[in-house]
């Protein structure tokens, strides 16, 4: 047995012997939900004789900015359900109602700035696993999925439910529907789930919790959450759906005859149990999908792009893997995505998602046409990720990529032991993973990478180390990798205190060590190094934020490459010492400014970076926002300069519709790219797109358009 497996082993039998305490608490911790035979209007009045007879639960307790104090406002919660869904009545007392902020009405509304009303609940009562709902007073709706005890978000999960509010003078209410076809729960007779609710209240920059309410817990934090029970004889009913969509448009190149863009396709999906979705997808379509962000690379590296596209956005969390960012087994955009970004069309799918006997499950088979040089060619990934001990798992997972005459596969194992109860109430983390790459193609036919990892992230202290490897010869090629053949260590320790001596200060940060060290696997010699030292930083309770860092930096190049249009970096190793500063107001205030700058010394010579980013909430239905980068690089072999313009409009007339306008440029392209968006969602599953998007050549004081296109898309979702 190598060394490597025999630590992750090591590692396992450690953290056995861990056992939890139990966590902060306000009484009472259960809330019963009361069965009801008819329906709910929801129109968010709470008027239905039935509320009345639901107890409200109304003890919550402040985490921010007094923790440990009363709210200062009331809140009252009811729960309801009939056989096909679960009502939540909420009542949002506020002695200042027309103080409320609530500027988001558009679906996923930046819920981190309104006053807002957040719902999780843990269908499988394994206190892992969680809903999330997020409603403002405007009756805009956000969700998500919830993994692994709050440490993993999938904040791109669109759920099927909805919700309705009312302003008062008293404060404001809210009704949620959410049908049980929306939920993933164990087929039992009597259900037991774990929920907790939040309240935000923005000008108070006051944060209530039902339970749970430690600064060194949060509302995702599963384990500390209260408990419902009273739900019995029901079951999940929609057990199968159909979203088949239709797209028509037009395309222009430059030089080109117009083409027309059509195309049909769809998914349909089916419970094969209560607790696991299958999901076939045929000529599967990505047409409303917001252009990339354009990144700037100053680096030898390459770069990695997020995600957009909804099909591999929805089932993402059930396929990360346990490296880090350095090492990406599984990166969805090598599906479907060339290199240079190109589309490549996907012929269909298959995907499993879901947990069953406490196994969270994730399996998914993709087939794409051939395109111009890319051949036709079968993508698959398996995860299966097994719950041990109160709070800790153990997975494995593989992906295959085959054409008709190469076939390459990366396969491994990782743990992860973790308790929200060290020491009472503190949160620790130790685990490890291990992968394996094969390549029928390649000379040595296999590679090896491996990841250590311990984490204390509290709110006073908090500190982490990462021990990663990867040979020569690992190559996951249906993920994706910044560097091979290395070794990285990393360590970070940050203090956070709350000085009672500074009554505006919420927070200080005080990081004494922040460094990752590469090194070259074979010969040991320095790749990288990157170390921060912050002096000073702090959150006030107005919602101010600043930082002071002290950057000091390394890179051995070993092979000139081209940073920039004929300018050369030569081999040699590098030194640097640099500056930052950062400062950022409030984002729930109308308008919010982040500033950014980073100066100093920069390979064998001297490089300034400036960037700002400023929010315009008009009012609910308009929001501008503009971010602006300046790059000044001065190096022995050339001075070049590159700015960075972003800019987006947002009107949202009602949370059912909402228009986008996004532009984009830099003078390193200096391509100026547009997207223009018009989605209505007439109801949850259903949606229409318009969309238009342009390239224009802005080299020349005559601006040329390249590429221009219009589409329509129309997603419909029927119930079998």
């Amino acid at each position: 047995m190598s060394k490597k497996y025999a630590a992750i082993i090591l590692i396992i039998s450690i953290t056995s012997f861990f056992t939890p305490v139990k966590a902060q608490h306000s009484q009472p911790d259960t809330i019963g939900a009361v069965n009801i035979s008819g329906s709910i209007q929801v129109d968010g009045w709470l008027k239905e004789k039935q509320w009345k007879f639901a107890p409200p639960v109304s003890n919550f307790i402040q985490r921010e900015l007094q923790e440990g104090h009363p709210a200062t406002e009331r809140t009252e919660v009811r729960i309801l359900y009939n056989n096909s869904s679960l009502y939540v009545g909420v009542k949002c007392y506020d002695s200042q109602p027309d103080k409320l902020v609530a500027k988001g009405m558009k679906w996923d509304f930046d819920w981190g700035s309104d006053d807002d009303f957040e719902t999780i609940i843990d269908t499988y009562n394994d206190k892992r696993n969680a809903y999330l709902f997020i409603i403002n007073p405007n009756g805009a709706q956000a969700d998500a999925l919830v993994m692994d005890n709050g440490r993993q978000f999938n904040l791109d999960w669109n759920g099927v439910w909805k919700t309705a509010t009312h302003i008062t003078d008293s404060g404001w209410s809210a009704e949620i529907e959410i049908p049980f076809s929306t939920l993933k729960f164990n087929n039992e007779k009597e259900q037991t789930w774990g929920i907790n609710f939040e309240r935000n209240i923005s000008r108070k920059r006051e944060q209530d919790l039902w339970q749970g309410w430690s600064r060194d817990s949060e509302l995702e934090q599963v384990t500390r959450a209260g408990t419902l029970v009273g739900i019995s004889n029901i079951k999940s009913t929609n057990l199968a759906e159909l979203r088949p969509y239709i797209k028509a448009g037009e395309e222009k190149q430059k030089n080109q005859d117009i083409t027309t863009l059509k195309n049909i396709g769809g998914d349909f999906n089916y419970l094969v149990t209560p607790t696991l979705k299958l999901n076939i997808t045929a000529n599967t379509d990505f047409a409303e999908t917001e252009a990339d962000r354009v990144q700037i690379n100053l680096t030898r590296f390459p770069l990695s792009y997020p995600e957009k596209r909804q099909f591999f956005l929805e089932g993402a969390n059930f396929f990360d893997f346990g490296f880090g960012h350095t090492i990406i087994p599984f990166y969805s955009r090598r599906i479907g995505l060339a290199s240079n970004g190109e589309r490549i069309p996907i012929i269909g799918g298959l995907r499993l998602l879901g947990k069953y006997n406490g196994t969270t499950i994730g399996g998914m088979v993709v087939q794409t046409a051939r395109k111009n040089n890319t051949p036709t060619t079968n993508f698959g990934v398996v995860r299966l990720k097994r719950d041990i001990f109160a709070q800790s798992t153990i997975g494995v997972m593989a992906t295959t990529r085959a054409v008709s005459d190469s076939f390459a596969a990366t396969y491994g194992m990782d743990y992860l032991y973790s308790t929200s109860t060290l020491f009472g109430k503190r949160n620790f983390t130790l685990g490890g993973s291990v992968a394996q790459t094969y390549s029928s193609k390649a000379s040595a036919k296999t590679g090896l990478a491996h990841r250590l990892l311990l984490s204390y992230p509290n709110d006073f202290v908090e500190f982490s180390t990462v021990w990663e490897r990867a040979d020569a010869n690992f190559d996951p090629q249906v993920g994706f990798m910044r560097r091979t053949n290395f070794q990285m260590f990393y360590g970070r320790l940050n203090f956070s205190p709350r000085p009672r001596f500074l009554p505006w200060i919420q927070q200080l940060s005080i990081k004494p060590l922040d460094a990752v060290y590469y090194m070259d696997d074979d010969s040991h010699t320095l790749q990288s190094l990157w170390t921060e030292f912050r002096p000073l930083g702090f959150s006030t309770k107005s919602g101010e934020s600043f930082e002071f860092n002290i950057q000091r930096t390394a890179e051995r190049i070993e092979e000139e490459f081209e940073i920039y249009e004929g300018v050369i970096i030569k081999p040699a190793e590098y030194w640097s010492t640099r500056w930052e500063l950062q400062l950022g107001t409030y984002r729930g205030r109308k308008l919010s400014i982040w500033l950014f700058t980073n100066w100093g010394e920069f390979y064998d010579g001297t490089r300034t970076e400036l960037a700002s980013d400023v929010s315009l909430k008009a009012n609910k239905h308009f929001r501008f926002s503009a971010e602006y980068v300046n790059n000044t690089v001065n190096l022995s072999g050339g001075h070049f300069v590159i700015n960075e313009i972003v800019g987006r409009i947002e009107h949202t007339p009602s949370t059912k519709l909402t228009n986008s306008i996004f532009v984009q440029w830099n003078d390193e392209d200096q391509y100026l790219i547009g997207n223009l968006r018009f989605h209505w969602q007439p109801d949850p599953g259903k949606d229409i797109y318009l969309v238009m998007d342009e390239i224009v050549n802005s080299k020349s004081s005559h601006w040329t358009v390249l590429k221009v296109n219009i589409l329509a898309k129309v997603v419909w979702r029927f119930v079998l």
